[in-house]
């Protein structure tokens, strides 16, 4: 049984800061958060919470209101220990949160080639990436990010909207693949090929496992990097709209806007 709860103290926020330092492992001086930002973000009435099984901290999030006012939270850092069903206990939190005050949408930002992040978000939370951030962070130094740029795409998170609903209620949204589509970014033997951008639908694969890959062939993902911010990126700048994430391997991405329905499947949380 996982229990969410915000969190105020500083004894709490300590914790948080020390399952943080255990996630991320960041270099001494390049803590992405201080216990006195946590204090005050609680303080001044923002969302930092934690996850909580068997009485351990085993996961936490930290959010704050945004632009435009009394619309959006921006969930800025959630991390949790291996464990099935913690980060969605905590989204799940989060989204109560957000609606008891009135707010109608979460945005938070992740990195578009860590394909079990993707499914996650866009499958299992029925979340949509809208902007591509290149090197959004600079370098970071810590044992997730050190050593590879920090691309993110803004994913948005709109609370009412039934594909949301339907995965808040453990329903994970399936992505059809339009008839027609092709690819705009193939894996091949591990690497990025470039295909078409020029049709109605498509679909850009991201490597299976890129955090393995950076550490089995550092060039091969840099190339993978390269080649998702152009393509992915290319096509999200030009006003194109990724419509879910097929198989755990791709994006698919659509250039008009096309109205219908959604496929569920049963999830578990």
């Amino acid at each position: 049984m996982i229990e969410v709860r915000e969190l105020y103290e500083l004894e709490d926020l300590y914790e948080v800061y020390r399952l943080i330092d255990a996630i991320w492992h960041p270099d001494p001086g390049a803590e992405p958060v201080q216990v006195e930002l946590l204090r005050a973000l609680s303080h001044a009435g923002n969302y930092v919470a934690g996850a909580y099984q068997d009485g351990r901290l085993v996961g936490m999030s930290i959010a704050f209101l945004a632009a435009p006012p009394g619309v959006s939270l921006h969930s800025h850092m959630t991390g949790a220990r291996a464990g099935r069903g913690i980060g969605m206990a905590l989204k799940l939190h989060q989204r109560r949160w957000a609606l008891d005050r009135g707010l109608s949408r979460i945005t938070w930002t992740y990195d578009p080639l860590v394909s079990r992040n993707a499914h996650f978000n866009l499958v299992k939370l029925g979340a949509r990436p809208v902007e591509y951030l290149a090197s959004f962070y600079g370098a970071m130094d810590d044992s997730i990010n050190s050593g590879d740029e920090t691309d993110r795409v803004l994913a948005a998170w709109p609370l009412a909207d039934p594909r949301v609903v339907a995965a808040a209620a453990g329903r994970a949204v399936q992505a059809g693949v339009p008839a027609g589509a092709v690819a705009a970014l193939s894996d091949h033997d591990g690497r990025p090929v470039p295909g078409t951008t020029n049709a109605p639908a498509l679909l850009v694969a991201v490597p299976q496992d890129i955090e393995g890959l950076r550490r089995r062939d550092p060039e091969a993902a840099r190339a993978w990097r390269v080649a998702l911010r152009d393509v992915l990126g290319g096509l999200l700048d030009e006003g194109a709209r990724v419509t879910g994430f097929h198989r755990r391997s791709c994006y698919v991405v659509e250039r008009e806007p096309i109205e219908r329905g959604f496929n569920h499947a049963k999830g578990s949380s």
